[in-house]
């Protein structure tokens, strides 16, 4: 579960109360230090976050918009750039991401896909 996290923390965001993920000290030590790196990128992002050497807690909205409107930093991790993208979907303002390219190393067809969701939900049934 370790590289599902950064998209864990988002989903916390949006969840109702607080949501606790502990035992992930790993993802200290990954291609980044993907806890400080997601807490950093929702706290810019109005997301209330407690950090914790090996995870976080996180309260969510209960469903509402996160406020959105920063810039984050993805530290060339795939996880967290894809993860926040999805975090915009959600958000009152736009999410800025300083470099989606790294998306491709694992996901190439990541956008295509989210357009491909995006015209189904909006489509009359």
């Amino acid at each position: 579960m370790i590289d599902e996290y950064p998209v864990l923390f988002v989903a916390a965001a949006f969840a109702d109360g607080r949501t606790v993920a502990r035992g992930a000290e790993e993802l200290r030590v990954k291609e980044s230090d993907r806890i400080a790196a997601m807490a950093a990128a929702l706290t810019a992002n109005g997301v209330a976050v407690e950090t914790f050497e090996d995870g976080a807690a996180i309260t969510g909205t209960g469903g509402d918009p996160i406020p959105g409107g920063a810039t984050i930093a993805s530290h060339l991790d795939h996880r967290i750039a894809m993860s926040m993208v999805v975090a915009g979907l959600g958000a009152r303002d736009a999410v800025t991401i300083d470099d989606v390219s790294p998306i491709a190393t694992s996901y190439p067809g990541f956008f295509a896909s989210l357009d491909q969701l995006a015209a189904q939900s909006v489509s009359p049934a």
